[in-house]
């Protein structure tokens, strides 16, 4: 700092320094609050219109923080353009999307609280990996010595001096979950960044993300890969032609049921709908009930006559939940357009 010249008046060089060093302070405040503040991430009632078409129709959710949140939905479901009007890359038609109650381009510092892949090619194909990453830790003022660090995070450190455009489709995302992780931000937007991964990769993914929601971070994932969701998320949040079809915790929604194999399964469905209960046909001559217990499933079976042949507990998977969601059939033909509430 410029010492204070001896006639009592302040010089320009000192004003100017003291105002770079408030500049800096206040820099360095906003880098410790987003890696010290819980971020929420918050869909309002957004809107995304083309014309008369509606990508996203009156979307209402919350992303906690400390957990894992999977985004699920068929293709062209509206899950790229919510997270693109999260990131400020799309304007809503209406509604409000926000992190920690704060629009993306409102944050004090952006790419330090949200770190974010939504395009697996988001970077020159002539630069090398490394140089790729270098750029943006230089553009946002992070020691270098973090660029070796995600690399070396997401199994990428023998491939980091390639040229990004011969890499293949899973390399390339591993690098734009790099980049995602290079400013350490507290929130993750992850646009399927399983896609192409092998089995060693998408373990890798797992644990990471994983690690990141138990250290507070909120980890919000959209993905295709059920199987894998299945595995990795605490939260689910299902969309179908832009709308909500539900969400919750993943182990709540699943919904523990019971599987039911009897001589006379129709009969024994219509006894058991009229006793309240939820049937859906399973394998041969096998029901899956919901909304009965085991003893009163086997109560109405003896009182209506029908031999059972087995009668146990059932958790169904992500698949059939997601399948039942969204009304799509598993061989990707269409049930139905009912859409079940939960």
């Amino acid at each position: 700092m410029t010492p204070l010249p001896e006639d009592g008046h302040t010089s320009g060089t000192y004003v100017e320094d003291k105002y770079q060093r408030r500049a800096m302070e206040q820099l360095f405040d906003q880098k410790i609050e987003a890696t010290t503040r819980s971020y929420a991430i918050s869909i309002e009632h957004v809107t995304k219109s083309y014309g008369a078409a509606a990508a996203v129709d009156d979307l209402s959710f919350e992303v906690t923080p400390g957990r894992v949140t999977g985004f699920l939905g068929p293709n062209g479901a509206g899950k790229s353009t919510t997270m693109k009007i999260l990131l400020g890359l799309a304007s809503p038609t209406s509604g409000r999307a926000t992190i920690g109650g704060v629009a993306y381009g409102e944050l004090p510092d952006p790419t330090g609280t949200v770190g974010a892949s939504v395009e697996s090619d988001a970077f020159h194909p002539g630069r090398s990996g490394r140089n790729h990453l270098r750029i943006l830790a230089d553009a946002t003022d992070t020691p270098l010595e973090r660029v070796d660090e995600v690399l070396e995070l997401v199994d990428l450190s023998a491939a980091a001096n390639r040229h990004a455009g011969a890499y293949s489709l899973g390399m390339k995302q591993r690098l734009g979950l790099a980049a995602a992780l290079l400013c350490d931000p507290p929130v993750l937007v992850l646009d399927e960044p399983g896609n192409g991964l092998d089995p060693q990769g998408i373990r890798t993914l797992r644990n990471l993300l994983r690690s990141r929601a138990a250290e507070g971070n909120t980890v919000f994932v959209s993905s295709h890969l059920l199987g894998e969701v299945e595995q990795l998320a605490d939260d689910v949040v299902v969309v179908n032609q832009g709308r909500l079809v539900t969400r919750g915790s993943l182990s709540e929604l699943r919904q523990s049921a019971s599987l039911v194999r009897a001589a006379s399964p129709k009969a024994l469905q219509v006894a058991l709908e009229g006793a309240g209960g939820i049937v859906e046909n399973g394998r041969p001559n096998t029901l899956v009930v919901r909304g009965l217990s085991l003893d009163e499933i086997g109560e109405h079976a003896f009182r209506a006559g029908i031999a059972l042949h087995e009668l146990s507990q059932y958790a169904d998977s992500l698949e059939d939940r997601f399948f039942a969601w969204t009304g799509e059939a598993a061989d990707g033909g269409t049930q139905s357009n009912t859409k079940e509430e939960l």
